[in-house]
């Protein structure tokens, strides 16, 4: 199933953020309540600017509306929900 955002809306699969201790050990995303605040952009509505699809984005940190399909888990935000496009 595809789903396609209208207006100023892009959906976004959120970035799993793997935390690590000063020890080196690496904890479980079950271990931290923090939800991401990245994710790469998997569709863009007709109208939102600045963003196209594959783009890696910082979003606001309870902005947008969560969707699970096939499984997967994503975020359809708005452009203000929208903070930053990050650059490598």
């Amino acid at each position: 199933m595809k789903i396609k955002p209208l207006g100023e809306r892009i959906v976004v699969k959120p970035m799993k953020q793997e935390q690590k201790t000063k020890g080196g050990i690496y904890l479980p995303d079950t271990a931290s309540k923090e939800k991401p605040q990245q994710g790469e952009v998997i569709a863009v509505g007709p109208d939102f600017k600045g963003v196209k699809v594959g783009d890696k984005v910082l979003f606001a940190k309870y902005g947008g509306t969560e969707v699970k399909m096939d499984e997967e888990e994503y975020l359809v935000l708005g452009e203000d929900d929208v903070l930053a496009v990050l650059e490598e």
